[in-house]
This record gives C-alpha cells, structure tokens and sequence, in this order.
C-alpha cells in the first residue's frame, strides 16, 4: 500500500537574524530606559561654540582617588561619527573623546561606543566639577569645549548642533 501523502523535511540552515534580533532587543530597551533616567536625572545642554550655559570651577585633584565618595554627575557627548560597514549594514558609531582637568591633565579617555556596531554615545558618571572635552567634531573638526558636571544631573554635549 502506498501512502497518500509524501512529508519533506528540510534539513538546510535558515539564515541567522540573531543579529537583527539582538539589535532589536538592544534598541527597545534604550528607547524604554532612556526616557525614564532623564526623566529622573534631569539634563543640562550644551551646544559647541555656546558657552553661556556653562560654568567654570575646580576639580581638586587630591578627590581625584575618591571618585566613589565625591558626588557624581553625567556626561554624554555626540562626537563625530565612523562608518563601520558589517556584511553590507553600515553602522555609525560615535568617536572617541578625552575628559582633561581645567589645567589640562588627562582625567579620562572614553571610547564612547561599546562595539562598532554600536551607534548610541556612551553616558560616563564624573565626579562634580568643571572639566574640558577634547572630541572631534563633524562640522568643525576636534575642539575643546569646557563643560560643568552637576550632582545627579547628565549633560548632554552635541558637537554639531547649533
């Protein structure tokens, strides 16, 4: 007796849209997170070239080693973007930028993307203080824009706004 009806099973790989999915994941929990901790942090805005709504003061370099116990602000800096090209998706993650002292000394380096896939700047905790941006710009090439860290506040540095 022969069967009515033939199964195929097909034994081929599908493609992989791990990639896709975990970029999803990813993307979704930013856009839910994001609005929450500035809703919570609050933010100050700083655009290149405006130095109105910045303040000069002091980072005392004997706290420097105590960074846990000073009060902590938040920095998130909109730097130059680089193409990286992934299998044909392209993928703009931001540059990386330095943190210097008001008297020029190197305080903190930050590559400001966790991979090069990855296009969302970096938020870093500083300790509250005045401090220098050394980053490169898409407009106007590398600049040095002072910025001022607030207790619980992020602040926000878009080098080509404005």
């Amino acid at each position: 007796m022969k069967p009515k009806h033939k199964i195929q099973v097909n034994h081929q790989q599908q493609p992989n849209s791990m990639k896709s999915t975990c970029y999803l994941t990813h993307l979704k929990t930013v856009l839910l997170i994001a609005p929450v901790s500035l809703y919570l942090t609050g933010a100050t805005i700083a655009h290149a070239g405006d130095r109105s709504t910045l303040s000069l003061g002091f980072v005392s370099p004997r706290h420097l080693n105590n960074r846990a116990e000073l009060p902590q602000g938040y920095l998130r800096v909109s730097s130059a973007t680089e193409q990286f090209n992934d299998g044909g998706l392209s993928y703009y993650a931001h540059s990386s930028y330095a943190i210097r002292t008001i008297d020029g000394k190197l305080f903190k380096r930050v590559e400001n993307h966790i991979s090069p896939s990855d296009e969302l700047p970096e938020i870093v905790s500083l300790p509250v203080g005045s401090y220098i941006v050394e980053a490169r710009s898409e407009k106007n090439g590398y600049v040095r824009i002072p910025i001022t860290i607030e207790e619980g506040q992020r602040t926000s540095l878009d080098l080509d706004l404005g």
